[in-house]
């Protein structure tokens, strides 16, 4: 089987300072998804610093909500040792949470910038598969997240895995399904997607960030149930029964679920949330075009409403310097008549003059 493969977590330090891999590829993610939003912004005219603004708030704001998100349910293995909460390194943050804090953000930050927020998330949701799909590899590096029970034929033989995936699921002597790899993987195919349809006639503006929440809901929730560490709660049996039931179709592939302590829970709450965002997410899209909201295609102009209502003085000032240059002559020509026109008038007509006189 060759030697076991455990990732030191810690990439370099910098003196005391140690720097981990996965604020690393946290990092990467955050990056690499910006470059995708930015070269689909500069199709609409868009500048670069709006989307580094957007990252630069967005990311605080969606690791603090990740964080909080997960705290809030693993409350009892903090609440002895509070400082632990910022930890984050060692990993403990929920997706969910990072979505709702980036969301908020950006309806704040486009509000304020006058842009329509449906039009920038349409450019950004790439971006956030792609800061998905790479973050998932911080995972990988702190062996977390991973799946139940398997075998090494699977990962090798049927999945085919290079050896130092295959090793780094060796957590404990159990090899385990590398669900971080499954999520990665279903957000590439959804980056491949989004780029094929968005050019499509029949896309309308904001279709494509909710159709990234349907593409990642039906992902998460066949994914989540692999897992071991799933956040969860005490439901009641028809809800149980519902989940299990949707999750049939990966018993036909050969999967089965992780373990869930039933002390702890017996609904998987990444799952639950899955089907509200998937219901809401399809719902959202009938009614937006049935209420006339979708009117706007993905392929329409962007422009904030703050410049559309910017005072003339504003164009005068951003107008290109050729642009002055050439109307100087006519302003100075303009002046010249002005002034011959007061020369020819200095002398009033007889009538004009006794008129003023009385």
């Amino acid at each position: 089987m060759g030697a076991l493969l455990a990732i030191d977590p810690i990439a370099f330090k910098i003196g005391p300072i140690a720097v981990h891999w996965y604020g690393l590829i946290l990092g990467l993610g955050a990056v690499a998804g910006l470059l995708l939003a930015m070269r689909e912004g500069k199709r609409f005219g868009l500048s670069q610093e709006l989307f580094m603004d957007i990252l630069l708030f967005g990311v605080p704001s969606a690791i603090i909500c990740a964080r909080i998100y997960y705290v809030a349910f693993q409350w009892d293995q903090y609440k002895n040792n509070p400082i632990k909460i910022f930890a984050i390194w060692e990993g403990g943050i929920a997706i969910y949470g990072a979505l709702i804090g980036a969301v908020l953000c950006g309806i704040i930050y486009t509000r304020i910038k006058g842009y329509s927020f449906w039009r920038i998330a349409d450019i950004c949701a790439p971006g956030l598969l792609a800061g998905q799909l790479i973050g998932r590899w911080g995972n990988f590096i702190n062996q977390e997240a991973y799946g139940g029970e398997t075998t090494e034929s699977f990962l090798r033989g049927t999945l085919h895995l290079p050896n130092f995936i295959v090793n780094q699921m060796n957590i404990e002597g159990i090899f385990r399904h590398p669900t971080f790899l499954y999520e990665s993987c279903w957000n590439l195919l959804g980056i491949i997607l989004i780029f094929i349809i968005r050019r499509q006639k029949f896309v309308r503006a904001g279709e494509i960030f909710i159709g990234y929440f349907i593409w990642y809901a039906i992902g998460r929730f066949f994914i989540e149930a692999l897992r071991t560490d799933s956040l969860a709660f005490q439901g009641p049996g028809w809800l149980v029964s519902l989940i299990d039931g949707l999750w049939t179709p990966m018993t036909w592939l050969g999967f089965s679920e992780g373990y869930l302590d039933p002390a702890y829970g017996n609904i998987r709450i990444s799952q639950l949330l899955a089907i509200v965002f998937f219901v809401v997410a399809i719902a959202l899209i009938i009614i937006r075009r049935k209420n006339g909201q979708a009117n706007i295609r993905y392929s329409d102009p962007i422009v904030s409403s703050k410049l559309e209502n910017a005072p003339a003085a504003v164009d005068e000032h951003h107008r290109p310097e050729a642009s002055s240059a050439v109307e100087r002559p006519a302003v100075k020509k303009n002046n010249t008549d002005r002034a011959s026109s007061v020369d020819r008038n200095d002398t009033p007509p007889q009538g004009e003059d006794s008129v003023r006189k009385e």
